[in-house]
């Protein structure tokens, strides 16, 4: 399995300064990234059980589209 592709977006100037000033407000960095995901769209329940699951394993579980 090959690692998800997921894209920089192309920010303008207007946006970029949008994400500085989150970035300063969190004190850490942000990656803006395209609205395209490789990940799996989860209902609630869904997101439930994977969050279930990861906190019996003590891991971090991502769920990609098939």
């Amino acid at each position: 399995m090959t690692a998800p592709e997921l894209r920089p977006a192309a920010l303008d100037d207007a946006a970029l300064a949008d994400v500085r000033r989150l970035e300063e407000t969190l004190g850490t960095p942000v990656v803006a990234y395209e609205p395209e995901s490789p990940y799996a769209p989860l209902s609630a329940e869904q997101l439930a059980e994977v969050q279930r699951v990861e906190t019996a394993l003590g891991v971090r579980l991502l769920a990609y589209r098939a």
